[in-house]
């Protein structure tokens, strides 16, 4: 009791310094990576029961004030609301130890679990059969199965066309083979609207994934009819109205291939790529956002130090009758320097060129090019620029980017 009481008169912040930590503290707790979140939730206990009296036997911390910090920590509304619920019930005691705290805040590794609304009551024990066959999982994986075996048919088509020109191509197997997949699509959406219910089938993502893109394959091919009647072997692929037969054909097979990312949630591994890249986008805004300043202050900086530093020859102006190779062969250049690579428009005379020459810094393409010429143009500490910029840009950034993949492909993941 006593090394706890000096443990908290040797950090005592003031009311308005304690909230402050107490919310810094809270959340931390909430951070994805799990180890993180288990030492913010303990660092959060242990400052909140220095709020307590010192004299006090057990090491415990006020439910009132975690339920203050609650109110002012940023998480998801449904997270707030289970464990306020939780600290609710310790309202009466009026105090929750160590793993009273601890067991609540295990509410942040749980995943909300999404409720469909219930299927719709046929009176028809046929229609009931019917319902159960069509929302049965079977029915999506034959689904899986025919978009793949689409997909298939199409590169096959492809192959075979490749060597033919436009108006050799026949357009009227992929065609008739796209139209059967086509109306089995149709059926799959209109079936699993009958066996789920509208509010049922909306549900679920993947559904609205799929039936918007079985309505845009339903209208080119409506649009394929208006435009060129039925499908026969004597179908003109120059055909013209806003766009030319092979065209259309060419914008289903692309929507085919793309529905046929349907089948990433079921597969395990696709669907915690795919997850991690969109979390990636999510976490990249804060990341792109300091870069795109740091890309405007280096490109400020250029221009105030190099503008107007590298002017190209006036005899480099090419007349419309003179070829680029005719010019070059006048005139002997060293190979790989800024003069021999035409590299006059990568220069800081403008905002645009200036961040055209940092990005071929950042990706160090030919920038030992940049580094010489700079340097002979201008003095030799121009190359301290550059390299701060390649340090900034090349090292420090792509290291960064790499421990944010690290980061989001280290969240747990509900699969």
């Amino acid at each position: 009791m006593d090394g706890r009481a000096a443990g908290c008169d040797m950090f005592s912040p003031g009311p308005e310094d304690a909230n402050s930590i107490h919310l810094f503290y809270c959340e931390m707790s909430v951070q994805t990576s799990i180890i993180r979140r288990r030492l913010g939730i303990r660092a959060a206990f242990q400052v909140l029961s220095c709020q307590r009296d010192p004299a006090a036997f057990e090491e415990a911390v006020s439910v009132d004030a975690v339920l203050e910090v609650m109110s002012k920590v940023k998480i998801k509304s449904y997270y707030r609301n289970a464990i306020n619920m939780l600290f609710q019930r310790h309202a009466g005691v009026g105090h929750v130890d160590l793993q009273q705290f601890k067991t609540t805040f295990d509410e942040l590794d749980k995943e909300l679990i999404k409720e469909h609304p219930p299927l719709p009551q046929y009176s028809s024990p046929g229609l009931r059969r019917l319902q159960v066959i069509f929302s049965h999982r079977y029915l999506t994986l034959l689904g899986n199965v025919l978009a793949l075996a689409n997909v298939t048919s199409i590169c096959i088509i492809l192959v075979l066309n490749s060597e033919k020109s436009t108006t050799e191509r026949d357009n009227y197997q992929v065609e008739v083979s796209n139209l059967c997949f086509i109306l089995y699509y149709l059926f799959e959406m209109v079936v699993k609207i009958f066996a789920f219910g509208w509010r049922g089938y909306l549900s679920y993502k993947s559904n609205m994934f799929d039936g918007l893109l079985t309505l845009l394959l339903l209208v080119l091919q409506v649009s394929i009819f208006i435009t060129s009647g039925l499908p026969d072997s004597y179908w003109d692929p120059a055909t013209r109205g806003v766009m030319s037969l092979w065209e259309m054909v060419r914008l289903v097979n692309l929507l085919i291939v793309f529905r046929f990312l349907r089948i990433i949630p079921n597969i395990k591994i696709m669907a915690l790529v795919a997850s991690t890249l969109l979390d990636l986008v999510k976490n990249l805004r804060a990341f792109a956002g300091v870069l795109v300043v740091v890309y405007y202050v280096f490109a400020v900086f250029g221009i105030w130090l190099f503008e107007g530093a590298i002017k190209p020859p006036p005899e480099m102006s090419v007349p419309s009758n003179t070829s680029m190779k005719n010019i070059t062969s006048n005139y002997s250049m060293e190979c790989g320097t800024y003069e021999q690579l035409g590299y006059w428009p990568n220069n800081f005379d403008d905002f645009a060129a200036a961040i055209i020459l940092l990005y071929d810094v950042m990706i160090v393409n030919n920038w030992q090019a940049f580094l010489e010429a700079y340097s002979r143009y201008t003095t030799e500490w121009s190359k301290l620029y550059f390299l701060c910029w390649w340090l900034t840009s090349s090292v420090m950034w792509v290291n960064l980017f790499v421990a944010l993949i690290l980061e989001v492909s280290s969240e747990p993941r509900g699969f």
